[in-house]
């Protein structure tokens, strides 16, 4: 038996941890040998210290059968095994399309989501939004949505990668979150333990990222793709903007409302269409469902324009206890906030920078995010109609819609949300780049 205190002196003085002593770890954070204090002992010393890509894949692969992996060969799918995974942002419902995007190619998507985490919007929160829709379904229900939708957006089990989940709560309290090679273990291990056969990664770069700046971006994309690579999983990643509202709303109903459009054709916000459609590429292509990018995006611009992918979701929300009519009638279902009010402009001008992060505070503070994990999310609030960075505006007109539960709530918000925005007095220049960098290892 290996003592956790001398694991915790190697890697305190600098040393580097062998795969025997890395799955001691694993297993003392399974089955109750580490304490709380020689958890979070190493994961300090990782996080000043630093591992190694080896380590890293180590530590990822322990994780990732530190509890059941599923296996979906008993399925006969015919089909690849993909899925998406994003670093977090404000109005990113882009999990929302593009898993039944890909169902409608062929693949088949099982989505372990999460909810929402400081101020970037969880995807399983926004599928809470529909009445009857189960997030922790029975493993038999998630294999006969996968079957019959080929997608399903759901959360993580409690015997998937059970060591993540204890020493995530463990980070969150430690100030260790931040270390790229236990953020790359954390993702790897749940995606790992998903039975998949290729990934692509949305790693979000700006004021309303977790990575504010491109080196960290770069940093941590590069380790996700390099340790899932060695770890067996053919990944890519794309770096994206996220230094203003992803699509036009922020929130939880009112991006299930936005998804429905975009996957309708009602609505398809520009932005938003091109990071999907970027992210759906790389995996066609990496499950070798297209032959190239070209074809690729022919083959998701079809699926979007029949109807097919709208269809996949309808199918997928049935099969997990969600209305059968729910795409047919979504108002009947998706309840509205009692208050909404416009934010109007100050001045004429152009929008300029827009503090991003800070939208998504605000969303929490209006009820549609958690202060403490106990809390309960009002699915009704945020902001609909955001307008983006270099959109002209006159004074008065609505910068953006809110959605509140009460007047006060409603008034305090339009307030603030107006500090958040610059309206400049000359067209602003050229923005970054959507896809600022593409990370193949």
């Amino acid at each position: 038996m290996m003592l956790a205190q001398e694991i915790i002196r190697v890697k305190r003085d600098g040393g580097r941890l062998d795969a025997a002593q890395i799955d001691a770890f694993v297993t003392g954070l399974v089955d109750g040998g580490w304490s709380e204090g020689q958890a979070a002992a190493l994961a300090m010393a990782i996080f000043l210290n630093g591992f190694s890509t080896d380590e890293t894949v180590t530590l990822t692969r322990a994780m990732t059968h530190s509890g059941s992996v599923m296996d979906w060969t008993a399925l006969n799918l015919g089909g690849p095994i993909l899925d998406k995974h994003s670093t977090g942002g404000v109005g990113d419902k882009i999990s929302l399309m593009l898993a039944p995007m890909l169902a409608a190619c062929g693949a088949y998507v099982p989505m372990i989501s999460g909810r929402g985490l400081g101020h970037t919007g969880g995807t399983l929160d926004k599928m809470d939004s529909i009445p009857g829709y189960q997030t922790a379904p029975a493993t038999d229900i998630l294999r006969q949505a996968l079957r019959g939708a080929g997608c399903a957006i759901v959360g993580q089990t409690a015997d998937l990668a059970p060591a993540d989940r204890r020493l995530y709560a463990i980070r969150d309290v430690t100030a260790t979150v931040e270390s790229i090679p236990l953020i790359t273990a954390s993702i790897l291990s749940k995606k790992l333990a998903a039975g998949l056969q290729a990934l692509v990664l949305d790693v979000k770069v700006g004021n309303g990222a977790f990575a504010a700046t491109p080196e960290m971006a770069q940093a941590l994309a590069q380790s996700l793709v390099s340790v899932a690579n060695g770890a067996g999983l053919p990944t890519r990643a794309l770096i994206t903007d996220m230094n203003q509202v992803l699509g036009h709303s922020c929130g939880n109903v009112v991006e299930v409302w936005e998804a429905l459009a975009f996957l309708s054709g009602k609505r398809r916000e520009p932005r938003l269409l091109a990071v999907t459609q970027a992210l759906c590429a790389e995996l066609l292509v990496l499950g070798q469902l297209a032959s190239d990018h070209d074809d690729a995006i022919a083959r998701i611009t079809r699926v979007l324009d029949d109807g097919s992918a709208l269809e996949r979701f309808a199918r997928m929300v049935a099969a997990l206890g969600g209305p059968a009519d729910f795409v047919e009638r979504p108002g009947e279902y998706l309840v509205a906030a009692p208050v909404s009010r416009p934010v109007p402009a100050p001045r004429d001008g152009w929008i300029g920078q827009v503090a991003t992060r800070d939208i998504g505070l605000l969303v929490i503070e209006l009820g549609g995010g958690r202060r403490q994990a106990a809390d309960r999310i009002d699915h009704r609030v945020g902001f609909r109609d955001v307008l983006g960075v270099g959109v002209q505006v006159r004074a008065g007109d609505p910068l953006a819609i809110v959605h509140a539960g009460d007047e006060a709530a409603a008034q305090a918000a339009v307030a603030a949300l107006v500090q958040l925005v610059q309206i400049e007095s000359h067209e602003p220049g050229s923005h970054a780049p959507l896809v600022v960098r593409r990370v193949t290892g």
